[in-house]
Formats: C-alpha cells, structure tokens, sequence
C-alpha cells in the first residue's frame, strides 16, 4: 500500500522523521558530553535540539498517522503501525516532560530530566525498527501489492522475500 501522502512522489512521512529522530538523538549526545565535561553551554544546546526535535516530531506525526489510517484493519501491518505511532507518541512525551523539566537553556538539566531524555532515546531506537519493519520488511508507503501480514524480520526463515521494488 502506497502512502496516502506524498510530496514528489515520495512518502512525506518518511522524508520528515529524519529531522526529529536526529535532532533528538543528538541532544542525548550533548547531554552526555555535557555530563562528561561540565560545561553547561552543551547542555543549553540539548536543549534547544530538544524542542527543535519536539517541533519536527509534531510535524512529522500528522502524515504518519494518514498513512496508518489507509492500513486494512487486521493486519500485522496495522499493530505494527499502532505500536510505531503510540511508541512515538510516548517518546515524544518523555522529550517534552525532559524540556519542561530543565525550565529552557541557561538552566542546568535536572537527573529526572537526563533520564526521561535517555529513557525517550531508547524507546525512539525501538519505534525506528518498527517504522523500518513497516517500510522494509511491509513495504508500508512504498509498494501498492505490500504484503501487510509478511512475518517478522527477527524470526525470517529465508522464505519470505523482503519488501522489494516491483
């Protein structure tokens, strides 16, 4: 099944996630190096990579959800989808709880706040296979003969073929 929006031919959801999955990601970079070397303009910096990160993740979800509405119900493809929306939603929210924490730039991060932003990190890598496994392995977006019920990629006994170009 093809996305149900697109931009040049192109699913706009998946040209969008890179700008929140890697602004985020790299707070969580910063935060580190900033918990490694103490310097609080580092921290300052995740936190403007973190609502930048928020903006885009708000931004990207809307063409996300059209597509996961055009999934047939029943479908492996529609769980799958359901877990990568609702992750995101919950890591979305543990970035924004971790920015309101740290109260903006000039104010050092709180523990709570470095832990929701890491916690927000690890469920982001588990949403990302999930949205891969949509795209790669469903050919969610990307092919209109997708195979909404191939099985998991984990447990692949060499049989199933991969989504591929038609």
């Amino acid at each position: 099944m093809e996305s149900k929006a697109k931009l040049l031919g192109h699913a706009v959801h998946q040209m969008l996630i890179v700008f929140p999955v890697g602004l985020l990601a790299t707070a969580v970079v910063f935060d580190v190096i900033h918990l490694s070397s103490n310097r609080p303009e580092l921290a300052a910096v995740a936190w403007w990579m973190i609502v930048a990160g928020l903006v885009g993740g708000a931004v990207a979800a809307p063409f996300g959800l059209i597509d996961w509405l055009a999934i047939p119900s029943g479908t492996r493809a529609k769980t799958i989808g359901a877990m990568h929306g609702g992750g995101n939603v919950v890591m979305l929210g543990l970035f924004l709880a971790s920015a309101l924490l740290r109260g903006g730039p000039d104010t050092p991060p709180p523990v709570l706040a470095l832990v929701l932003s890491f916690a927000g990190a690890a469920l982001a890598t588990v949403t990302a296979w999930l949205g891969g496994e949509l795209v790669t392995r469903l050919g969610i977006g990307v092919y209109g003969d997708a195979d909404v019920n191939a099985p998991s990629s984990l447990h692949d006994d060499g049989k199933a073929p991969l989504a591929r170009p038609r």
